[in-house]
């Protein structure tokens, strides 16, 4: 048998008369790791009924002409009318994520007593994981169709909104504010639907741009309004009331602003009409698995459900910003 020896320098911060420093940790661990978005926390959660989830929607109302409504009254003739409704359907999506526990570096860890609580830390950090993939393609989901699902990703708010057309692109030249503000009345203008827009959804590089330009040409300080527990936004006067400008981390943009080529996009939208449809549960949930030949305790985490923006074409905007 061949003996290995080696010198406890390799492990020492310093040995001396009376003194062996060993390495030593605190016992927390330094997290400020970005987690959830706003997004997710404020859609409605709605259980599916069924895979896909399907819901009809209403696209006018049954309403005479001016030229058919209208007749003579001694001699009534009325038209008829039948309401405008589509089928639409959500295809559900699988978020997944496992977590293996050795079971060696677990008894090792409780008897060190360095880090009790690492255990506990890793699986909910998991399920935050699955949270924060799910909030990013809440956004940014890469699937084309909601119809005939192209990707085992969500179809993202953002392409949904796109694809319904209603997209407005502010010049380098042109006043942020006002081209908000402007989209935002013509949302509430509108004859066939009656839009009610709830927030402001963008980068906070490109809500920054909005608040200097606030306080650089109008003087004036946008004012803060609580959205979350503890958590506050700058909000803008509209026609349609105060909107909350809430920054979204998972909202990118391209360029450099300043130079002429920046995009930054920022959404109109009416929360009340983005649904999530979720199966069994609206948060993620976390099974043990049977413990194989390797000791290891295993569990995974699991979500499922799908995105739908209802009315995109007539009840949110994209605003396309060049900077």
């Amino acid at each position: 048998m061949n003996a290995n020896f080696f010198d406890i320098h390799a492990a020492a911060d310093f040995m001396g008369p009376g003194a062996v420093e060993v390495p030593f940790y605190q016992s927390e661990i330094t997290d400020i790791v970005r987690r959830r978005g706003l997004f997710g926390q404020r859609v409605k959660q709605v259980p599916a009924t069924g895979h896909p989830s399907r819901f009809f929607e209403e696209t006018a109302i049954p309403s005479p002409t001016a030229a058919g409504g209208f007749v003579d009254p001694r001699n009534i003739v009325a038209p008829v009318v039948t309401p405008t409704r589509v089928e639409r359907s959500v295809p559900l999506k699988a978020i997944v994520a496992q977590l293996n526990y050795n079971l060696f570096d677990i008894e090792l860890g409780n008897q060190q007593k360095q880090f009790a609580y690492l255990q506990a830390k890793d699986l909910v950090d998991t399920v935050e994981g699955v949270m924060r993939t799910h909030d990013v393609a809440l956004w940014n989901g890469n699937d084309t169709s909601l119809a005939t699902p192209t990707t085992p990703q969500y179809y993202g708010a953002a392409a949904q909104i796109a694809a319904g057309g209603n997209t407005t692109t502010i010049g380098t030249s042109q006043s942020i504010v006002d081209g908000i503000k402007s989209i935002v009345a013509q949302m509430v203008a509108s004859c066939g639907y009656a839009v009610r827009p709830t927030a402001i959804y963008a980068n906070p590089v490109l809500l920054d741009l909005i608040d200097r330009e606030m306080k650089t040409e109008f003087n004036v300080v946008l004012k803060s309004s609580e959205i979350n527990a503890g958590f506050s936004v700058k909000t803008l006067s509209t026609q349609a009331g105060d909107l909350p400008l809430i920054p979204e981390w998972a909202l990118s943009y391209t360029g450099t602003p300043g130079s002429g080529s920046a995009v930054l996009p920022a959404y109109i939208v009416t929360e009340d009409l983005i649904e999530y449809h979720w199966l069994s549960d609206p948060s993620p949930r976390v099974f043990q698995l049977g413990v194989p030949g390797s000791l290891a305790s295993q569990y995974v985490a699991v979500k499922f459900g799908g995105l739908v923006v209802k009315g995109a074409s007539y009840a949110h905007a994209q605003v396309l910003v060049d900077r």
